[in-house]
């Protein structure tokens, strides 16, 4: 049989990939084995899985494990398992492209990064590790044959523009990289990579924890001396260890191998049930967002394992979406090892875990808002930039936990443009008498300050929430209030703010009838309603909705995403001090039938859509009318 041997050209994007990993990426080389044992720990993992699921499946399983094998004289460093391998079409895909979404604005990050570390974060999000053998070697050979196949693939590369792939029939169950070294006097080469005391070094540091034996030639004592293995990894698991047995050196190492990421993670949090049903939990709050943490296809979830056997990666019903950054190990005592995720989300034990995680990050959070410890401000300020987007989803998916989540929520406001608050630092500076949090949604924050509905809050001193993520626009119709206060949009509604007499505002209410009635018949098909405003000062008119009513971007956003939505008519207020709305109201009535009135209303409107950053119904008319306006003046 002859082997069918082809060559294939690197996705464009792998070879810039290539380039960057070899020669500016890695701070420290070592990291390359740490990325080839984690990998061989996956396949392991998902070979035990796939026996447990397919009971028909031919595949080896009684002595699972890694092997690492150095050949000084030849300079070469091996890394084998005999877990679930690969096909050949899998192997074109994984390792000749990076095929997953996103990969464009990944190689964009990448050239921006100014620093290493930022870079190894990036690398670690897209799980392509394994292009850092290219460090430490001028070719890589991989040979590896997928469980219940028959046939293996060999795949080589120098790490340049091209790799070969070949069918090979005598490959065993699972995967092994040969990594041929570059010359030990070459100037990127920092360490000798085929001593086995460097070897050991590595596997201790980053991979003490790995669940599998990793398996390396005992030196021999003697010329004669038969070669011995022995296992230099302990296989403790991180999670069953107390606390005081454990280092942060450990933790940090296990939190980059499970969530395959290059950065710290922000907090560590533990757990342990002991009784009715026992489980223990070793979580992580990362650093920083995944680049596919608002993308569909993002994984989420957390990794089960029963009596220390694992079932599957990203268990869904573990963790809550708007909770899908955190990453971890949860380890259950009493489950079914062939448990399935349809049968996870019935399983009442899995349902108490999952009640008590979210509690427990939740109150994690809320100590790293509230302490006084040093660092902590820090720390929660850097995770509610990282994560708040995705935990306000919350407010709308988990009502239970509603005023949880509300507890640990940050808020731009009009009382410090530079810095954030909480709901319960809002309610401590309410000015006395104030009933409600006030709150407006929009684009920016730009086109928040600069909108007519915020003059009177301004002008009397009333703070006001500033609301620009989308999501924002969503929990606010959820959400009724927050520690007996209400809710309420300064752009929804009547305002009852201290203003007027009510003396003042029924002679107002006299004065401008005519004009109000008028105004509504002609503007009818636009609006439905004209009324005086007491959220105004210094505009002539703005709209408004009715308290119920749905807001302007969230009408956009269903639209967008191809709901059919019934048009909502706004209400048209005027300012009753403004000398364009004093003008009209004097014009209306000394001269109602003049044509040109009907055109002002029409501007008055116009604008007013303007001022809060809408979208006109007819933009071409209203410039008309404006500059057919504009000429009379002069």
């Amino acid at each position: 049989m002859n082997a069918q041997v082809e060559t294939f050209e690197f996705q464009a994007e792998v070879r810039q990939l290539l380039q960057l990993v070899i020669h500016s990426i890695y701070s420290n080389k070592d990291a390359f084995l740490r990325e080839l044992v984690s990998n061989a720990s996956d396949a392991l993992d998902k070979l035990r899985l796939a026996a447990f699921r397919d009971k028909d499946l031919a595949v080896e399983t009684e002595d699972l494990h890694i092997a690492v094998d150095a050949d000084a004289d030849a300079r070469t460093l091996t890394v084998r398992d005999n877990g679930i391998g690969m096909s050949r079409d899998e192997v074109v895909q994984l390792i000749g492209t990076i095929a997953k979404s996103g990969t464009a604005e990944f190689l964009k990050q990448l050239k921006e990064t100014k620093d290493a570390a930022g870079a190894q974060e990036l690398i670690g999000q897209f799980g392509v590790g394994f292009y850092a053998s290219f460090m430490v070697a001028d070719r890589v050979t991989l040979v590896t044959r997928r469980a219940g196949e028959d046939t293996g693939t060999k795949w080589e590369s120098g790490g340049a523009g091209t790799y070969t792939v070949e069918s090979v029939p005598d490959a065993p169950q699972g995967t092994s990289v040969t990594l041929h070294l570059k010359p030990a006097d070459a100037e990127e080469q920092t360490a000798d990579y085929t001593s086995p005391w460097k070897i050991r070094e590595i596997i201790k540091r980053y991979s003490d924890f790995i669940t599998w034996p990793i398996r390396m030639a005992k030196p021999a004592s003697g010329d004669d001396a038969a070669t011995e293995v022995e296992t230099v990894n302990s296989m403790k698991a991180l999670w069953a260890r107390p606390k005081e047995e454990t280092t942060e050196a450990e933790l940090t190492e296990f939190y980059k191998h499970i969530a395959h990421d290059w950065a710290e993670p922000l907090e560590t949090i533990r757990l342990r049930a002991e009784g009715t049903f026992e489980y223990q939990a070793l979580l992580f709050i990362p650093s920083h967002a995944p680049l596919d943490l608002f993308m569909r296809d993002g994984k989420r979830g957390i990794q089960l394992y029963v009596k220390r056997v694992f079932i599957m990666d990203d268990c869904e019903s573990l963790i809550p979406e708007y909770l899908r950054f955190v990453k971890g190990v949860v380890d259950a005592q009493d489950l079914s090892l062939n448990v399935s995720r349809e049968t996870l989300q019935q399983d009442r034990q899995i349902q108490l875990i999952r009640k008590r995680l979210v509690k427990k990050v939740l109150s994690t959070i809320k100590e790293l808002q509230s302490s006084a410890a040093e660092g902590s401000a820090e720390k929660y300020a850097k995770f509610w930039g990282e994560f708040g987007k995705a935990v306000k989803e919350g407010l709308i998916a988990d009502p239970d936990n509603r005023e949880a989540i509300l507890e640990i929520c940050s808020f731009e406001s009009t009382a410090d443009p530079e810095k954030q608050t909480t709901l319960r630092e809002y309610v401590e500076r309410m000015k006395e008498g104030q009933q409600d949090i006030y709150y407006m949604t929009g684009d920016s924050r730009t086109v928040i300050e600069n909108s007519p509905h915020l003059e009177a809050f301004q002008a009397k001193g009333y703070e006001v929430l500033v609301l620009t993520d989308p999501i924002d626009e969503m929990w606010v119709d959820a959400v009724t209030g927050f520690d007996g206060k209400q809710l309420k949009s300064i752009a929804k509604g009547e305002v009852d703010l201290p203003s007027d007499s009510d003396a003042d505002r029924e002679e107002q209410a006299k004065d401008f009838a005519g004009l109000l009635g008028w105004m509504t018949e002609k503007l009818g098909e636009s609006v439905k309603e004209v009324r005086l405003s007491s959220r105004l000062t210094t505009s002539p008119a703005c709209v408004v909705g009715d308290t119920h009513d749905l807001a302007p971007n969230l009408e956009k956003m269903y639209r967008a995403m191809g709901h059919e939505v019934p048009k909502v008519k706004r209400i048209l207020e005027l300012n009753p001090t403004h000398p364009l709305v004093t003008g009209l109201r004097k014009a209306h009535d000394e001269r109602p039938e003049e044509p040109g009135l009907a055109e002002t209303a029409e501007l008055l409107l116009g604008m007013a859509v303007l001022a809060e950053g809408g979208d006109l119904a007819d933009p071409a008319k209203f410039i008309r009318v404006l500059a057919d306006r504009l000429e009379r003046t002069l």
